[in-house]
């Protein structure tokens, strides 16, 4: 919003520079974006009054005239404007005169006629860009007095950027109560007396959507003049504050809006029929607009109406059929509160934005009506005449917003800002504020006036507090914080440490849906059903996921069809499972996935070319829970409807199942459009329960021994339970075991396998003897003969 620092002036005037002022708004919250003075530097220019006005006697564009600049002088100036004429009042550079841009008045001669001076336009003295003519002065100006005194040319234009919160200050009544906060000064108050109506012709008003627009006034004012002229004070005003004068209707709304912040309209009455309705529009409903443009109504917004037609766009566009025009001699006039929640958002529905949708749509003073419609009624009949009526007020007194009550706590106030204010500054600024204020136990009870929209909590009155009493009043003290060591468990397994396991064995990270299609997952899971969306984005995106490998199966066909032949994936989230046990009748677990295909390394020419199988992915899995600190897991076959059968295991703890891992089932190879085979796995994270911590254990200084055993089997043995039967026989001496040899073929029976094992023994207290490392091989061999049947091989 732009304002003319004199403007304000005249509301409150506090003893501070320019400078001062603006650097006050900005720390208030009132941001100022520029100041620029109002008019160029010039000196040597006076107010005159031309006495004689000839057509010049050698040129036809040029006049030659007399102009009384006081002090019985009168000066010969040849001027080239087509609006100069005999009587008038103008702006006279004598010579000596320095106009902006250092330009400089001499004597000279135009034509072979003597001219002492310049008649000066808008442009010229750098107030406007208006070139069209000399500036024309008010009748009653003073003959020979400076012109910057007359017009007050020492003035600045003062820009603030308002965040949305602020609507109270879009206008200058709002500013001048700012700063008369700010300074501690008081505010001289708008005296606007009451128009007696000398007619009773009237208009009936409708509120058929009183939530939207709960107080609606409205007045008929006949036989104006639009052929009189905005005065100069109102069109200097509204000219500083970025405002361009249009008729004398349009320039006192625009002056009223500008000086109370409230945004008004006027309507050619006689282009009105029957009463005027507030209603929301019909759909489709259509509109010509006061810049021509022709506008769809929709149904959500609100129109100004008669009982045929809309008028205008409530609170944002005027409409071309009902406007004001030179024509006009009866008007209506408008002052209305709208809600903001009815305003907001529509002007830019329409691509639209004006100064009353900015207004409308953070909030006005839904007390300031009747004020607006008096004081407007005021400016036109001083200005272009006529007869008011009697003011129709149509209102819903229990949809105006009142006065809120909130409470603020001095022990709060004191904590957020960091320092002690006393409560006497405190309830003074509130009131200075206009807030009712009552102080008991150290807690104010604030009465906030309606057209503070922002505050509605606490935390706003802090703020408010902190703004006026100056935030460079509050001193700069670096917080303290003392240190706490966090309650962090250290067994407990972390999710990101299972993720950077994962991303040091190769795999990419991934983030799919958690809805997916629920054919594909039925094809994966038929005997689960997954919880389906009421609202789904599509119907490929239905179902609530009930396993993580749905959407990496598919990314890895997205990646696939993009040539990349080798993908290694992991995703960590929630897989919901539906329980009738649960409240939510779904059972959310966390699990982290993998997927993997392609070859086992990437191409290169020291690389055998060979591709991924169930046990390269079945390490991936080992080393994640090696990483992770679990212990006693343990595969076993098995079987599961998305996976091979001859190639699938679940991972256990114990008894407790905490997930799969496997070959995909190649009958869903094609149906994923996958290309060859891919191998899955997933962990429920809760279930691996809480890893174990390293210990520290003295390093044995005696030498290690290997031996190595060859041991024949059943085919159907599992290795793993073998091994695992080893640890637990050398316990005390075993400290490396590790199968290198699988072999069936040749010297080996049908339905036998050979099992190449080696054995690290060592012991902390002594050098290990032969006889003692052959008891305990002796030992071992004894023990898989009795639990598995085992004989060594010849």
């Amino acid at each position: 919003m732009k304002f003319s620092e004199k403007w304000l002036r005249e509301w409150v005037d506090p003893t501070i520079s320019t400078a001062e002022l603006s650097e006050q708004l900005s720390m208030a919250g009132l941001e100022v974006d520029g100041v620029e003075a109002v008019a160029g530097e010039f000196t040597g220019v006076v107010v005159g009054e031309v006495v004689e006005c000839g057509q010049h006697p050698d040129a036809d564009k040029l006049q030659v005239t007399k102009i009384n600049v006081g002090d019985d002088e009168l000066l010969d100036i040849v001027c080239g404007a087509p609006n100069c004429r005999q009587g008038i009042k103008v702006a006279v550079a004598k010579v000596g005169a320095v106009l902006p841009g250092n330009f400089k008045i001499k004597k000279a001669k135009l034509r072979g006629q003597p001219s002492f001076g310049m008649l000066c336009s808008f442009s010229e003295l750098g107030i406007s860009d208006d070139h069209d003519g000399i500036l024309e002065l008010p009748v009653d100006a003073v003959i020979g007095q400076d012109i910057r005194e007359y017009l007050q040319l020492d003035d600045v234009t003062i820009e603030v950027d308002l965040t949305p919160n602020r609507a109270d200050c879009l206008g200058i009544k709002g500013l001048a109560r700012e700063v008369g906060v700010l300074n501690q000064t008081s505010v001289t108050e708008l005296q606007v007396p009451t128009v007696t109506p000398s007619i009773t012709d009237s208009r009936n008003i409708q509120l058929l959507a009183p939530e939207a627009c709960p107080r609606y006034l409205g007045r008929v004012i006949k036989n104006i003049n639009l052929n009189a002229v905005t005065p100069l004070w109102m069109v200097e005003k509204l000219r500083r504050s970025g405002v361009r004068n249009i008729d004398p209707v349009v320039d006192v709304t625009n002056f009223v809006l500008l000086e109370l912040g409230h945004p008004m309209h006027a309507f050619d009455n006689n282009k009105l029929e029957g009463d005027v309705i507030v209603r929301l529009a019909n759909q489709d409903e259509k509109l010509t607009l006061l810049d021509g443009n022709d506008v769809t109504l929709q149904s959500n917004t609100l129109v100004i109406a008669d009982s045929k037609k809309a008028l205008a766009m409530a609170g944002i566009f005027g409409g071309l059929d009902s406007g004001v025009t030179s024509e006009s001699k009866d008007i209506f006039l408008e002052s209305a509160f709208f809600a903001p929640d009815a305003i907001m958002g529509k002007a830019r529905q329409y691509g639209l934005h004006t100064d009353a949708s900015h207004r409308y749509e953070r909030g006005v003073d839904p007390q300031l009506q009747q004020v607006a419609m008096e004081r407007a009624t005021q400016l036109l009949l001083d200005i272009v005449g006529g007869e008011a009526g009697p003011v129709i007020e149509a209102l819903d007194n229990a949809l105006i917003p009142n006065n809120r009550k909130v409470t603020l706590r001095h022990a709060r106030l004191t904590k957020v800002l960091g320092i002690e204010i006393a409560a006497d500054t405190v309830t003074d600024i509130f009131q200075r504020l206009g807030f009712s204020v009552s102080l008991d136990e150290q807690v104010w009870q604030i009465s906030v006036p309606p057209y503070r929209f922002d505050i509605s909590i606490e935390e706003d009155l802090i703020e408010e507090v902190a703004r006026v009493y100056g935030y460079n009043q509050i001193p700069d003290i670096a917080p303290v914080a003392s240190l706490k060591m966090s309650q962090h468990q250290e067994q407990k397994i972390q999710l990101s440490q299972l993720k950077n396991t994962l991303v040091e064995s190769d795999y990419q990270e991934a983030i799919t849906y958690s809805f997916v299609d629920p054919k594909i997952q039925s094809l994966l899971f038929p005997d689960m059903e997954g919880l389906q969306l009421p609202h789904p984005i599509s119907s490929e995106m239905s179902t609530m996921r009930v396993s993580l490998w749905t959407g990496l199966l598919q990314s890895v066909s997205y990646n696939q069809k993009r040539q990349q032949s080798r993908v290694r994936l992991f995703e960590s989230g929630l897989r919901f499972i539906p329980d009738n046990t649960e409240k939510t009748g779904v059972k959310q677990e966390l699990v982290i996935s993998g997927v993997a295909c392609g070859l086992l390394r990437d191409e290169n020419w020291d690389n055998a070319t060979q591709s991924i199988d169930f046990f390269d992915v079945k390490a991936d899995v080992e080393n994640l829970l090696n990483c992770a600190g679990v212990e006693g897991y343990r595969f076993n076959s098995t079987s599961h409807s998305a996976l091979h059968p001859g190639q699938s295991a679940e991972i256990l703890i114990g008894d407790t199942l905490i997930g799969y891992i496997g070959a995909l089932h190649p009958q869903f190879e094609k149906k994923l459009g996958l290309n060859g085979k891919s191998f899955v796995f997933e962990l429920e994270i809760s279930s691996l329960g809480l890893k174990k911590l390293p210990q520290a254990q003295e390093i044995s200084k005696f030498p290690a021994n290997r031996r190595d055993i060859a041991i024949v089997v059943d085919d159907d043995k599992v290795v793993g339970d073998i091994l695992s039967c080893i640890e637990k026989f050398g316990a005390n001496q075993l400290v490396g075991l590790n199968l290198f040899d699988v072999y069936r073929g040749k010297g080996i029976a049908v339905g036998k396998k050979s099992l190449a094992i080696s054995l690290i023994l060592q012991d902390k207290t002594k050098t290990l003897e032969e006889n003692d490392i052959q008891a305990t091989v002796d030992g071992i061999l004894v023990m898989l003969s009795q639990k598995f049947e085992a004989y060594l091989r010849d």
